[in-house]
């Protein structure tokens, strides 16, 4: 088994150091937001922000793929925690096959031919980079999320701001 030198650990660059960051602020987060159902119905402060100074008069429906209240904004770092932590979990895509296991099966479709494409590996080390910094860059912002959650929970429900 492979194992890790202690000197790639203690870099605070690496990529192990900046999950280990997402995932310390993630379990934070948990164990402060004792009732995660008081994070219903409050709206992140940047989209509050967002519509007071610019209000929607297109008559457009806000955008579906971003979060709408800081319940689905918890329930979201959670999952991506989880899916860090324990793999990508079965999904109910077609046979039911995790994401790894649909890549595996369109491997094996693939005719198998004695050439290697010298252009497919040569790019390989282009795209693990480009993946390496999207990764650090989606890991960064998902960390400071978490934190920014966690504070603003302990913000309001200090002041009582929650309860309904």
């Amino acid at each position: 088994m492979m194992q890790i030198s202690s000197d790639s650990a203690s870099n605070k660059h690496s990529l192990i150091n900046v999950m280990h960051r997402f995932i310390a602020a993630a379990n934070n987060m948990d164990e402060t937001i004792m009732v995660p159902s008081l994070l219903r119905d409050v709206p992140l402060e940047e989209q509050a922000a967002a519509s007071e100074v610019e209000p929607n008069n297109n008559n457009e429906p806000p955008c579906p793929n971003k979060q709408r209240d800081m319940y689905e904004h918890y329930l979201l770092l959670k999952s991506i925690k989880n899916d860090m932590e324990w793999g990508l979990l079965k999904r109910e895509m077609s046979s039911g096959a995790s994401f790894l296991e649909m890549a595996v099966k369109q491997e094996e479709q693939q005719p198998v031919t004695g050439d290697v494409h010298l252009d497919d590996n040569s790019d390989l080390e282009h795209q693990f980079h480009y993946h390496l910094r999207g990764l650090f860059g989606v890991l960064s912002k998902l960390t400071l999320q978490a934190d920014h959650l966690t504070n603003r929970y302990k913000r309001e429900i200090g002041g009582g701001n929650f309860m309904r």
